[in-house]
């Protein structure tokens, strides 16, 4: 790329800079807030929902469902 051409797309870049500035700033905060979530969210983590369905599928606490009985009534202090 020639000097002039590398010139030419600093320019162009910051003229689209610019517009996207004025752009964003038009928004209502509704849509500035739905334009940050878009932007920042970060989509290759799995979602909170996707590791819980993860842990119930894999059997990891499989074992919670067959916990040995180990205390009695007469193990609890009335009230």
């Amino acid at each position: 790329m020639s000097e002039r051409e590398t010139v030419e797309t600093k320019s162009l870049n910051i003229k689209l800079i610019n517009t996207l500035i004025q752009v964003i700033r038009s928004l209502s905060q509704e849509e500035r807030q739905i334009l940050e979530e878009k932007l920042f969210f970060d989509s290759s983590e799995p979602s909170n929902q996707e590791l819980m369905k993860v842990a119930e599928i894999g059997g990891s606490f499989d074992f919670l469902h067959d916990e040995p009985d180990i205390y009695t009534l007469a193990d609890v202090e009335p009230i």
